[in-house]
């Protein structure tokens, strides 16, 4: 029976029993095969999943390292970069820091010093105006930095002593232009480069040695034209000496030089200035002192100085001074600037003024018909001191007119052509 079912079927596998024994207790299970084999496969599922697992944690974790030491170093390198970039920000901040000082110090000097050049040229102005008073006309040239004041020049014993540059319009127009840029931009450091402050100091340099160039020249020109006066004056016959400028007198102590404090050579020359001006004004008073003017302008004469043929008892006789062909009533003015010592009748000579100047000259204005100044009166070169008439030894209207030296008659018209050649000063 065997034979026949194993000859059939084949052997017969048995399934596997397990019994467990506990105490008195007895259990038994029976594991089939195909239950040992999905076992043994639920158990390589697991040993390759667990393997799997691992190989994939171990990778992950060096993955993640290399990534967060990528991380790091990069990180490191953008501290280093935004540490550089930093530093590079604050040295350049500290220039700029630095160049803002420097410029706002630029400006506050250029400022300075333009408000100086600006007070200077107030200054001026009075000056200015005291040369013109003098003769002393500015024209229109300016000089240059480099540029030497020229010296006035004389030709022919004329007087042709001018200014070379005007000195007021183009220091203020210098001053604004320059300046204008600066009030705009000291506002703004970043629009204002060094270029810019350094055109202006140039320009202010180039002013400074304009102001103290123009002040120069005028001195050049009061000086010449002093020197020419007194010339001009001799030459006509005045005894006009050249006044002696006004020393003060200085002193102190010897201290050395400090190498700190500048020449002040603006002031030098303001100095320079007001003396030769104050020297011009004494020459001009003094020529104006002397009776150098026509008492009746633009009159002719009638009678000369010196021997003639008296008109009314017709015999040869010395003329004291000579007579102008006037109408009655015309104005009759001073000669000069004096000092009424007569005023009203005198003999023969009716109604007269007689007026003191300088270096024993005195001036007489005979025949008048009205005395328009009394005695002591200070009179000035051109000022009316009577009208002309026939009172006194006359025989019709008209001026006679004498100028005496320590009281002795000298010819006046020298005197009236010193006046015609000097009155370009006056």
């Amino acid at each position: 029976m065997a034979l026949s079912n194993t000859a059939v079927f084949g052997k017969r596998k048995e399934p596997h029993t397990i019994i467990i024994a506990k105490g008195d207790r007895i259990s038994h299970f029976t594991v089939r095969p195909w239950m040992a084999a999905l076992g043994a496969s639920v158990l390589a599922a697991v040993a390759v999943g667990y393997l799997l697992a691992t190989s994939y944690l171990m990778l992950r974790d060096d993955i993640l390292n290399a990534a967060i030491a990528r991380q790091a170093r990069m990180q490191h390198a953008y501290e280093d970069r935004i540490a550089a970039l930093r530093s590079q920000v604050d040295r350049i901040t500290s220039y700029r820091l630095l160049d803002q000082q420097i410029m706002e110090t630029k400006v506050a000097e250029l400022l300075d010093r333009q408000t100086v050049l600006a007070s200077r040229s107030g200054r001026l102005a009075p000056l200015l105006q005291r040369a013109e008073l003098n003769g002393i006309t500015p024209a229109a040239k300016r000089l240059d930095a480099d540029e030497v004041p020229v010296p006035a020049s004389r030709s022919g014993g004329k007087q042709t002593t001018r200014v070379l540059f005007e000195v007021q319009q183009p220091l203020r127009a210098g001053l604004q232009e320059a300046f204008a840029k600066t009030e705009d931009l000291k506002g703004d450091m970043d629009a204002m480069p060094i270029v810019t402050l350094s055109r202006l100091g140039n320009s202010l340099n180039h002013l400074e040695i304009d102001q103290i160039s123009h002040v120069s020249a005028l001195v050049d020109s009061a000086r010449d034209m002093r020197e020419q006066m007194v010339a001009d004056a001799r030459n006509a016959g005045l005894p006009l000496k050249a006044p002696q400028l006004e020393d003060t007198g200085t002193g102190g102590p010897f201290i050395p030089a400090n190498p700190e404090v500048a020449d002040d050579a603006f002031e030098n020359e303001i100095d320079a200035l007001n003396r030769e001006l104050e020297a011009l004004d004494k020459v001009r008073g003094t020529i104006r002192s002397f009776p150098i003017a026509n008492p009746a302008p633009g009159r002719r004469i009638s009678s000369r100085f010196g021997n003639r043929r008296d008109p009314i008892i017709k015999r040869s006789a010395f003329h004291s001074g000579i007579d102008f062909a006037v109408t009655t009533g015309t104005p009759i003015r001073a000669t000069g600037a004096g000092t009424v010592i007569h005023a009203g009748r005198n003999g023969g000579y009716g109604r007269m003024v007689e007026v003191r100047h300088a270096n024993g000259l005195t001036t007489r204005y005979a025949h008048l018909s009205r005395v328009l100044v009394s005695k002591g009166q200070k009179v000035t070169p051109g000022a009316v001191i009577g009208k002309s008439g026939s009172t006194g030894r006359s025989t019709g209207p008209h001026l006679h007119y004498e100028v005496r030296q320590n009281g002795k008659a000298v010819n006046p018209m020298s005197y009236i052509s010193a006046g015609k050649r000097l009155g370009k000063y006056l």
